[in-house]
């Protein structure tokens, strides 16, 4: 049996399991969703946000892309977010990034990466923005795994300049966290994102009520 086969097989033993520990399981799905969180994460294939988080179908919305970016012109993860924080009324949005980021590492080789190149640039820009605390970090793991963290930030805040974010925090108390996967431990690790202190800054402006 070859590994596309596998998965199907896979899946009939998943659903076996799930039915013999609540026959009602697939029923209850069906009846629809509300989770607590909004996780965008990266699509590396190793970092899967339901496994890393131990939590189950139904108790996190998931949007996932190259690097975890948060750009304004991506219609993808913008109606992702304004999705659920309008309907799904989630309580919380968590970007995680995780080390050994290839996304990251791609976006600092000098190097042609064709339809990826505007992608990236983002992280570039990340960069930029840091440049003085990257460059003074020689060992060259390191400041990526620094970059990594910068990144997680700076994609935080581009979430909290969004009016529905923004309006969501004031009315029911909506908070964005950054996080990163080690994937070296197997670790959550909690950046600890200040997100009162971020929100009053960028709201001189970028306030949008």
């Amino acid at each position: 049996m070859d590994k596309f086969e596998q998965i199907f097989r896979n899946n009939e033993i998943w659903v076996a399991d799930k039915l013999e520990k609540d026959s009602e399981y697939f029923n209850n799905l069906v009846k629809g969703q509300s989770p607590d969180f909004l996780y965008i994460g990266c699509s590396d294939s190793r970092v899967t946000a339901e496994d890393l988080m131990g939590v189950q179908p139904g108790e996190v919305f998931i949007h996932r892309n190259i690097a975890n970016m948060v750009v304004s012109i991506d219609l993808n993860v913008m109606s992702v977010i304004n999705y659920a924080v309008k309907h799904l009324k989630v309580k919380h949005i968590i970007v995680c990034g995780h080390y050994a980021c290839g996304g990251v590492k791609a976006a600092m080789q000098p190097a042609d990466m064709g339809i990826l190149n505007p992608w990236l640039r983002n992280i570039r820009d990340v960069y930029r923005t840091h440049k003085d605390v990257l460059n003074a970090i020689t060992d060259e793991p390191a400041r990526y795994d620094k970059l990594v963290e910068l990144n997680v930030q700076e994609q935080c805040i581009n979430v909290i300049k969004l009016a529905a974010v923004q309006e969501a925090h004031k009315e029911r108390g909506l908070t964005v966290h950054g996080w990163v996967f080690d994937i070296h431990t197997g670790k959550l690790i909690d950046l600890k994102i200040n997100f009162p202190k971020i929100l009053s800054e960028i709201m001189e402006i970028y306030r949008l009520d």
